[in-house]
């Protein structure tokens, strides 16, 4: 039973990019649930086992619900403002979850997405002969690992890619731990106005996009959905659209880079591309404890009560490199074929999207590596600026030569 002392602070940081931080380690063998302090000061419980996680995950005694007392927040301030106004459906309790969630998902299909999967490849393919007309060392990131999803998310959405750097910019501050209330609040308020005009003019002139068909089909004429809500979902999606498949597409192309033993098997056999994926999602688990959650009764998560009005942070890096699930977590093995981990969450809030990202992670690797066989990273990997402040693990550059 986990000790009812308040323990470390939280957030801790990676010492190795390609690794969580130690002391999940140490957690998961000694105190696999364990109270820490906040950036706030408030306390909560950490869980670092696979089956706890993935327990506290699916469990409906626990509420995903950002402006519920209790709920832990890596950046206060957007617990703040979520308390101010209408959370994403991403962070709404059923029933209200499920209502968003059955009208999104026809988007989001495994057979939704291969429809798109030319478009996905056009798109990259675009990227590349622009990365291949420039003179190296180019930053992957700006030039291929960023507009990858952003123009794939805008094209979904049916919002001007030309507006891009804006949605970019925005997201980067609502995601930051670093970012005050002020500019949280800022960021919110002008994403909502544009995405509100967007809604506007699509009940207008809509055309072949989720956003026209949310406004017609939804907004008017039956009234179903409410306009805050339309524009808090396009919001959500517009953000969490491009920059978890970003990081995941720079960090994915780093890790491969630095073990050459499993790229060159994935070159050499594209069969294995589901795989490496589903690999590389587990062992960056770049979206770390974004799913955190509030007791709404006392339960018990092995072995140790935790009290109704208590926060929890499931930690899915830690779940994913749980050696009792995954044989030698830390090795990365496009051969490993255990699909078990929890990047994408679990449970009914499971990422309504993971079926796109994954396609275009596909898609990115291997045309990347297919048609620049000979591309290196043009700085030591421990050198490269990596993303340490923001809700997601990422890398805010990555030169690249070949």
């Amino acid at each position: 039973m986990a000790e009812d002392t308040l323990g470390q602070d939280f957030p801790m940081q990676r010492q190795c990019p390609f690794e969580p931080p130690k002391e999940y380690e140490r957690l998961r063998a000694e105190q696999p649930i364990s109270r820490v302090r906040m950036p706030d000061g408030t306390p909560a419980w950490l869980v670092t086992l696979h089956e706890d996680v993935r327990t506290v995950l699916a469990s409906p005694a626990f509420s995903s619900d950002l402006a519920h007392p209790g709920m832990p927040a890596v950046n206060p301030e957007i617990r703040t403002i979520a308390r101010q106004q209408r959370p994403p459906f991403s962070r709404m309790d059923p029933p209200e979850h499920s209502f968003f969630r059955r009208m999104l998902i026809p988007e989001f299909t495994v057979k939704r997405t291969k429809t798109l999967r030319a478009g996905i490849q056009s798109v990259v393919d675009g990227l590349i002969d622009d990365l291949l007309r420039k003179s190296p060392p180019v930053d992957l990131v700006d030039e291929f690992a960023l507009p990858v999803p952003s123009l794939v998310i805008c094209q979904l959405l049916g919002v001007p890619y030309s507006r891009h750097e804006f949605f970019q910019q925005q997201a980067r501050v609502i995601l930051s731990r670093q970012s005050t209330r002020e500019q949280v609040g800022a960021a919110f308020t002008a994403l909502r106005a544009y995405l509100d005009t967007l809604v506007e003019e699509k009940l207008h002139t809509p055309g072949d996009d989720l956003t026209s068909r949310l406004a017609t089909e939804h907004l008017e004429p039956t009234g179903e959905l409410r306009r805050q809500d339309l524009v808090a979902s396009c919001m959500l999606l517009l953000t969490a659209g491009h920059e978890t498949t970003s990081h995941m597409i720079s960090l994915g192309v780093t890790a491969l880079l630095e073990h050459p033993d499993q790229l060159a098997a994935l070159q050499n056999d594209l069969t294995l591309l589901p795989e490496a994926v589903e690999e590389l999602l587990r062992y960056l688990s770049i979206a770390d404890y974004v799913p955190s959650r509030v007791a709404l009764e006392d339960v018990v998560i092995g072995g140790t009560v935790i009290r109704a009005g208590e926060g929890v942070v499931p930690l899915l890096a830690a779940a994913d490199w749980d050696p009792k699930v995954f044989d030698n977590p830390g090795t990365l093995d496009i051969h490993r074929g255990n699909r078990r981990h929890v990047a994408f969450g679990y449970g009914v809030h499971q990422c309504i999207g993971q079926h796109l990202a994954r396609t275009e992670l596909e898609v990115a690797f291997s045309t990347l590596f297919t048609r620049i066989p000979t591309l290196q990273i043009a700085a030591p990997s421990d050198e490269l600026d990596y993303d340490h402040d923001g809700m997601l693990f990422g890398l805010h550059e990555l030169p690249v030569t070949w």
